[in-house]
């Protein structure tokens, strides 16, 4: 007998087959048993999963000398031409090879003709998205008032390319990817029929490759099972088709998390002298960095991590943060869609483990905002730390908070030792009695709401001269519009000076007005004059000669 693949041997012949497609099953047997047959359907979802084998179990159920029935027999003479696919009241069309308006002119004719031997006349046009736009509109009468005995079955993987004129004719059922558990499930059942051995590992990594897709994973089963004799393991599988494995991943990560760079520089050489191409050891680093934020994550399902949680490093694990491991991951999905442009995909896979080697300095963009709000908070208590004649030691020691330490953030802290010499121009220290002379006042109370309020110390710095008679600091401006501005501010500058002084003072804004250069009367000569009267001109600048 001839070799049948695994995916036409496991073909499902009944709704209870159907892998993953529960509500579909359920919603076509209901309306079996109910009569309430529609005369046109539409499915569509992703490839393999299910679509075209649905519509030719329907097409059973309703054809089936013993039905209609949900549950077909299988064994009566219209069964089995629908099983084969030699039945002359199926009629399965290919929509990519059958998309011109004469196609469709052709199905026009023949629905006028009842069926031969069954109870209906099935038409199913398989990848219906292809047909082109004359044909649909072709095909809008017919799907919409069809003779009784015609029912219509159109299966897409692309629902978006459909007109809506075709989908309000129909009922729409929307397949979903199969879970990879049931993948699984149906890939162990397929190696026990065959009585081929198969670790849960190997079976596991096929099923994520299939990516939710039943013919993929049976397609991918069978490649694997002629290289592996009797017995399915993930180590042959890792050899035969040439994957990098976590174990090698582990040695080549270590390297990277050690912050070695000519470690990792050896082991990504030999991995690529052994053959291994480019773009799978890009696509395995990446699943491999995308399994390490999982677990980061608290997450140890196996179906999702594809192997067991205790195989990754846990030395990988514990050098890197959840916001590095992201960082990595995104390293690796920009290098695969950038090799294609690339000089060299050597060069860059090479930059991309050398900046995995310094992965630890990275710091994301909100531990740089709580490291400035660490040192603004420690900026602003300098005054106080130094009033009291301290001895230079930092307000607070260790880390900031939210900071491990510096090798892992990139942000060391603050010092244990800090001197506030540097900070004595931007942060006035606070003083028990109030200077006398006003520009001492000036300088200190602009020095310090620089630190809070830059726009009011921008202010004062545009101010004159000041003056304080020990009660009353007046300050000059010769702008209308800024002395609006600073009086609106005059409280802040008022607590400010109680603040660093510790008693009230009045603040008072006076307009001064500017002094107007006094014009130097320069004698003009008589040639210059002359000038002037004959061209009708006038003298804009320059100096006359005395």
């Amino acid at each position: 007998m001839a070799y049948e693949v695994t995916a036409t041997r496991r073909r499902p012949q009944k709704f209870e087959d159907l892998i993953g497609q529960e509500f579909v099953a359920a919603t076509l047997k209901n309306s079996i048993q109910s009569g309430k047959i529609a005369h046109a359907y539409l499915f569509s979802g992703p490839r393999g999963c299910g679509k075209t084998s649905t519509a030719r179990i329907f097409a059973k159920a309703l054809n089936c000398q013993n039905g209609p029935t949900p549950s077909p027999c299988g064994e009566c003479s219209a069964c089995k031409e629908i099983t084969k696919g030699s039945s002359l009241d199926v009629i399965e069309i290919d929509g990519a090879s059958n998309t011109s308006v004469n196609d469709v002119r052709q199905i026009k004719d023949e629905v006028q003709f009842p069926p031969q031997s069954s109870r209906y006349k099935i038409y199913i046009i398989d990848e219906v998205h292809m047909l082109s736009t004359s044909a649909f509109n072709a095909l809008l009468k017919t799907i919409e008032e069809p003779p009784e005995y015609i029912i219509f079955i159109f299966a897409t993987t692309e629902l978006q390319k459909v007109p809506a004129t075709i989908k309000s004719r129909c009922q729409q059922f929307n397949f979903r990817l199969v879970p990879i558990e049931k993948i699984k499930e149906q890939l162990a059942a397929a190696a026990a029929e065959i009585n081929i051995q198969a670790d849960d590992e190997a079976l596991y990594w096929i099923a994520r490759e299939s990516t939710g897709s039943m013919r993929d994973a049976y397609t991918l089963f069978d490649q694997v099972a002629a290289f592996s004799e009797s017995h399915i393991t993930y180590e042959k599988i890792r050899d035969k088709l040439g994957l990098v494995g976590t174990d090698r991943l582990n040695a080549l990560f270590e390297e990277c998390a050690a912050a070695n760079p000519s470690g990792a520089q050896d082991k990504l050489n030999d991995f690529l002298q052994a053959g291994i191409s480019i773009e799978q050891l890009i696509t395995n680093s990446a699943d491999y960095l995308r399994s390490l934020l999982l677990i980061k994550n608290g997450i140890a399902k196996e179906s999702l991590l594809g192997q067991d949680p205790a195989r990754f490093s846990k030395t990988v694990l514990d050098s890197w943060n959840v916001t590095q491991i992201e960082r990595a991951l995104s390293i690796f999905l920009n290098l695969y869609r950038d090799i294609r442009y690339s000089l060299s995909p050597r060069y860059e896979i090479d930059l991309a483990f050398s900046r995995l080697c310094w992965l630890k300095e990275y710091v994301s963009p909100s531990e740089v905002k709580v490291a400035i709000d660490q040192a603004r908070s420690l900026l602003a208590s300098a005054p106080a730390a130094n009033a009291g004649g301290g001895t230079g030691q930092a307000p607070y020691g260790g880390t900031p908070s939210g900071f491990s330490d510096g090798a892992e953030t990139g942000f060391s802290g603050a010092p244990k030792e800090f001197h506030f010499a540097s900070l004595e121009q931007s942060a006035p220290q606070q003083v028990t009695q109030m200077p006398q002379d006003a520009d001492l006042i000036k300088d200190a109370l602009i020095s310090s709401l620089s630190l809070e309020d830059e726009s009011l110390a921008s202010l004062l710095k545009n101010t004159g001269e000041w003056t304080f008679d020990g009660q009353k600091i007046c300050a000059q401006i010769s702008d209308a519009f800024q002395k609006t501005r600073i009086e609106s501010k005059v409280a802040s500058i008022k607590a400010r000076a109680k603040q660093l002084w510790g008693r009230d003072v009045l603040f008072e804004v006076l307009v001064c007005a500017e002094q107007a250069p006094v014009e130097e009367r320069v004698q003009i000569p008589a040639e210059v004059e002359t000038l002037v009267k004959v061209f009708k001109g006038e003298i804009v600048g320059g100096r006359a000669a005395r």
